[in-house]
């Protein structure tokens, strides 16, 4: 039985996940500004991977210097919580800055069984890479 729940008390099943990149120093100055507004920074630094988190590395990014570029469409696609839609906001705004491209911009996504707010980014390698977060029913955009 899984002893770590979240913050709902839902058992928690990942512990951490990782993206293969072509350019280690470039996926991490790109990750280093988008992770940054989820309170993530660069925890681990090593010659082929590099480890953001809060207080362990939780996203990873690993150096694969052959891999074939992601065909659009194609690749991992993984999505980070956010506390609030500010921050969901700074996640999509640091990643076009910091070259990523717009897979969905901010905004509420209201589905038949949770209503949430989101923006979905594709990092320079092509992986899809959201942020999330759950705001109450009465709260605003903003919230």
């Amino acid at each position: 039985m899984w002893k770590d729940r979240n913050s709902h008390g839902v058992p928690v099943m990942i512990d951490h996940v990782s993206v293969g990149v072509r350019d280690l120093d470039r996926a991490a100055q790109f990750y280093h500004q988008v992770l940054a507004p989820l309170g993530l920074s660069c925890l681990v630094t090593r010659p082929a991977t590099v480890g953001f988190g809060k207080s362990y590395p939780e996203f990873w990014i690993n150096l694969r210097a052959a891999m074939a570029p992601v065909p659009q469409g194609g690749g991992v696609h993984i999505c980070l919580r956010a506390r609030s839609t500010g921050e969901v906001d700074a996640f999509h705004a640091a990643a076009l800055q910091a070259g990523g491209e717009s897979d969905g911009a901010p905004g509420l996504r209201p589905h038949d069984r949770v209503r949430y707010y989101a923006a979905f980014v594709i990092d320079p390698d092509g992986n899809r890479i959201e942020a999330v977060t759950f705001p109450s029913a009465g709260a605003g955009a903003t919230g």
